[in-house]
Formats: C-alpha cells, structure tokens, sequence
C-alpha cells in the first residue's frame, strides 16, 4: 500500500467555515491522517510550505471526452444544426481505437486543470474505460442510448456495468439515454425499469434547449415533470440530468430529491446559445447542482475551473444581484456534488476516510496576493485559474505534478490523436 504525507499544506473543502494548515498522510486510494502543520518530519511527497492549498478534485459532472477530436467542428451554429450537419455525421465513423484515443487525451487535459472524476456518456465505451484505468482515472460511464429499437445499445450498457461497475474502485456505471426525443418513451420507461432491478444510476441529457420539448413530441401531452414520473425515471437510483436550461422556475422543488442532480454547463450552453439554466432558483428549491463542460466540441474546453468562475458570475449579472450563487457553492458544486451525482459518496471532501482525490493549488502567486482561511474560497474562484494546479491526486496517487504526467506518456497520447483526428476528419 503507498503512503504519501503532505506536509504544511492548506486544507480547505466545502464542510469547513475556513481553511486551516494541516499535515495530511494517505494510504492507498483514502486519507487516513490530517493534523496540525509541521507535525511530520521533512521528507514528505510535498512540501507545502503553508502556501499550497489542497482541496478536493473537481469533478465533470457531464461531458463526452473522446469529443477532443471533433474540437472546433461545426463553430458558431445552434444546438439541433450543429448536432445533425456537423457531428452526428463524423460520429458515424468512430470506432473503439478512435474512442480511445480521443478519451485518452481528455484525460490530460482534465488532470492537468485539476479535475480527478469525469462523466461521460458516449459510444465504445469499454474503451472509455480503459482509457480512464490506465491513466488512474476515476470515472462515471454510460453507454450513449439512441433509438435502439433492438436494444442492442441498451444491452452494451448493461454489458459495460457488468464488466466495469466498481473496477479498480475507480469506474461507476450509469445507463445513458441520451434524450427525450432520441429515445422512445416505452424504452425509456425499460431503461428506467432496468435501472432500479440493476441498481444503476442514468444519466439523461435534459431540456437544453427551448424547442427540445416540442421536438420530442410531447407539447401538450404532458409536462417534463409528468414524463419523469410515467417513465419511472424520476425514481431512478441516481438520476443525473445535464443541462436543464429550459426547466420550469416553478417545477423547481420536484426535483429537490436525494437521488438527483442537475450537471450545469454553463459554457456549453452559452456557446451554443441555448440559454442560463435558472441555477439559483434551483438551489433555493435544495436542488443539488454539479458542474459539467459538455464535449471538448461545443465547449470548447474540458476545464471545470472555468465552469466554477463562469457560474459564479453569468448568475450575478443575469439577475443584478451580486449576493447569488456563492464561491462556496459553486465549488460545493464542482466537487462532492458532482462525486454524489456518480456515486462516489466517499468522495469530493479533504476528510480522513474519504477518497484521496485532491489538487494542490500554488498561493505563492501575484493574484493570490490577500488571501487568508477566511477568504480563500473567494480568491480560488474569482481570482484563480487552473494553471494554478500544481498538482492532481486520484485515489492517492500523483497523476499530475507541475507540469509533467506521472502515470502517462504525454506525448505518445498527443501523437495517436492528432493521427485519430486525420482519420476521423481529415485534418
């Protein structure tokens, strides 16, 4: 078993009214000790010299990574034209080794800017999944679900939970139908059904956008909040819905459940001019809400930093009000809500006997310059970025650490996906 001790650092998480420096020991994948500063000796796996925040990892509550090789396809255009003209045809050519390679430089590129668990709903995704256990990559995986009128996707689903669920301690499994008007409603309702005889969560892209629910059939034959409940979906394990741009401000409070969480995405939906999901609505119901980028396509960025910053602010300026949607919040969104929303319950706070998965963050720079325990969820927020990260933690092991990937070979990643890429677009 690996122990690594973290000497002097400043721990701070969203259970804690300030940060405090602490000495932190882990062994294997938990976090067994935390004590005060400079109760270890020197000689420990990293010396924090009481400028070194380490907070939980982020968590991508949704995304598709092997999109990093669609990235800039099909630029400026709305959700519905971007999907059927420019993505779902390049789609169609995918195959598992592209999947991979595509999955495996998001990876990189999440580690790198401090996130430790990903979501991802996509195709090939035993691919997915060893992408994610070679890296040391905790993850939340479904097999994208559309028409299926053989259920052959269904059952590769339910394949990949067989084969993957509670792998390595690191890969939960969720069905993934992809949408209301990509999947029929009596499969649904099957999806729904299998979820609660397996026990498996689902994740469900939901409402993004303000023709989906008229594109879908259903205007004027019930509400989305009725579709749940016919479908079963609503009581589903663990119900993770994205987007939720378009949710009634008064339907709020149906969703305040334990098994739910909204993933918003705020940058996707702005770029895609689908809207601002009515967040703080939401929270006022006690809706739980995790942040997601969306793909590496529509984004264009897998940085969740960025999501925390962007719903910070787009919330304060869309209602005049600087008083909503707290530094605290959203970095309670960007980690142990968004580990809940996967089934990770152990994880997304610096606590003894939760899972070791933590960033360690550089203080020691101009913008941090004022920063205090009381303060810093402030500066992380509004003043920082993740090129701060000096280091990513998953499940006890350094993945990353300035600059440089500890598990993996940066540039024989880089190198097979811009070949996926030339392959899978032509340029």
């Amino acid at each position: 078993m690996i122990t690594n001790r973290y000497r002097d650092v400043v721990v701070w998480d969203t259970e804690r009214s300030s940060a405090e420096r602490c000495d932190v020991i882990t062994e294997g994948d938990r976090i067994t000790s935390i004590i005060p500063a400079g109760s270890l000796s020197s000689g420990c796996a990293y010396e924090g010299r009481g400028n070194t925040a380490l907070i939980p990892g982020f968590v991508n509550a949704h995304g598709h990574a092997a999109m990093t090789l669609l990235r800039g396809l099909g630029e400026e255009l709305p959700l519905m034209e971007w999907l059927q003209k420019r993505i779902w045809p390049v789609e169609n050519n995918l195959d598992g080794d592209l999947v991979k390679a595509g999955t495996a430089l998001g990876i990189l590129e999440m580690l790198s800017t401090g996130t430790t668990c990903f979501a991802d709903m996509y195709f090939f995704m035993d691919k997915v999944a060893e992408a994610a256990l070679e890296n040391g990559m905790r993850c939340g995986l479904s097999r994208g679900i559309v028409g299926d009128s053989d259920r052959s996707k269904l059952k590769e689903n339910l394949k990949l939970a067989e084969d993957y669920n509670g792998r390595d301690g690191l890969i939960s499994v969720q069905l993934g139908p992809h949408a209301p008007y990509t999947v029929p409603f009596e499969l649904m309702k099957e999806i729904a059904e299998k979820a609660k005889e397996t026990g498996l969560g689902v994740q469900l892209h939901w409402l993004e956008t303000s023709s989906e629910w008229n594109i879908s059939g259903l205007e004027g034959k019930m509400t989305p909040e009725e579709y749940l409940s016919d479908t079963g979906m609503i009581d589903v394990p663990n119900l993770l819905l994205a987007h939720c741009v378009w949710v009634g401000k008064g339907s709020a409070p149906f969703y305040a459940r334990d098994n739910v969480t909204f993933a918003h995405n705020p940058k996707s939906n702005l770029k895609l001019g689908s809207g601002i999901a009515p967040i703080p609505d939401f929270l006022n119901a006690g809706v739980r809400i995790a942040l997601g980028t969306d793909g590496a396509a529509s984004n264009n960025r897998l940085d969740i930093w960025d999501e925390l910053r962007c719903a910070a602010l787009i919330h304060k300026g869309a209602a005049k009000d600087p008083t909503l949607m707290t530094s605290v919040e959203v970095l309670r969104m960007a980690t142990v809500n968004g580990a809940k929303a996967l089934g990770f319950n152990d994880t997304g706070l610096i606590k003894e006997g939760y899972r070791a998965d933590m960033i360690l963050v550089d203080l020691d720079r101009p913008h941090y310059v004022g920063w205090d325990n009381e303060n810093l969820p402030g500066f992380l927020v509004y003043a920082g970025s993740s090129s701060d990260v000096k280091a990513t933690v998953v499940a006890g092991k350094m993945l990353y650490n300035n600059g440089s990937f500890t598990e993996t070979d940066k540039d024989r990643v880089i190198a097979e996906a811009k070949t996926a890429r030339r392959k899978l677009v032509g340029r």
